[in-house]
């Protein structure tokens, strides 16, 4: 395992749509003296970067070829169809796959989603990413079915989407390479998982040093005793004078005849 100290920073890829603005604040207050430096990749590029040591971790929609790597889902994303706003699809709160059957539906090469049978009519050509299919989207020429995270990222005044019912669903996982579990990957795991920074489960800790026994204030009031505490009726034995024996009462003197 590399230990924290040979790694002065973090690296951090994700994809387009992931958001790690939260995460990265949490490290920032939890580790302010080692940066973390986000690097944008492609979801298709995404598992080469991290197997050729170019981020020590990576935010990547699944599914991924996962030879190498280890990986923590971390949540599911609804599916959306990306539509101008004057599409009949738009008066609807949510659709299938089937609603779309007679609609041109763009497929980017960069697209993620796993489909059995992909909805709608193909288009004559393929666009090169998932912006280029929302260009073509409002210029009338199809419609996009992506992530919901990818429709707010290319958010169009003139656009507008929906959830798609059927829709196979896209997953973000946390991943790094399985030989490179580093105390900084742990740190990081952590965060995104939601521990504390007191967690057991993060990097060791330095072991606690044993509490000062605190003296026995009880003890040391207590005195032992070498014989009995001379009290109050001792006194007043005392004072009766040498014969120290508690008497009977003293009565009148008797008068002579």
């Amino acid at each position: 395992m590399t230990s924290s100290e040979e790694t002065p920073s973090f690296r951090l890829a994700y994809v387009p749509g992931v958001t790690p603005t939260k995460w990265v604040r949490i490290w920032n207050e939890r580790l302010p003296d080692i940066p973390l430096t986000l690097i944008g990749v492609s979801a298709a590029e995404a598992p080469d970067v991290l197997r050729g040591g170019g981020a020590d971790a990576g935010l990547v929609r699944l599914p991924i070829d996962r030879t190498g790597l280890s990986a923590i889902p971390l949540y599911t994303e609804t599916t959306v169809v990306v539509i101008p706003k004057d599409h009949v699809v738009a008066s609807v709160d949510e659709v299938s796959a089937g609603d779309l059957a007679d609609d041109i539906v763009l497929h980017p090469l960069d697209d993620t989603l796993e489909w059995e049978q992909r909805p709608g009519r193909p288009a004559i050509e393929r666009p090169a990413t998932t912006a280029d299919a929302v260009e073509l989207v409002a210029a009338g020429v199809g419609l996009l079915v992506v992530p919901q995270s990818l429709a707010r990222l290319h958010h169009r005044k003139d656009l507008t989407y929906r959830p798609v019912s059927d829709a196979p669903e896209s997953g973000v996982a946390l991943s790094w390479l399985e030989d490179e579990t580093t105390d900084l990957v742990e740190d990081f795991i952590g965060i995104v998982r939601g521990r504390t920074v007191n967690s057991s489960r993060g990097r060791p800790k330095a072991p606690a040093q044993p509490k000062a026994k605190r003296p026995d204030a009880g003890a040391a009031r207590r005195k032992p005793a070498a014989g009995k505490a001379v009290g109050k009726s001792s006194g007043k034995g005392a004072r009766s004078g040498s014969g120290g024996a508690k008497g009977g009462k003293r009565g009148k003197p008797r008068r002579r005849s």
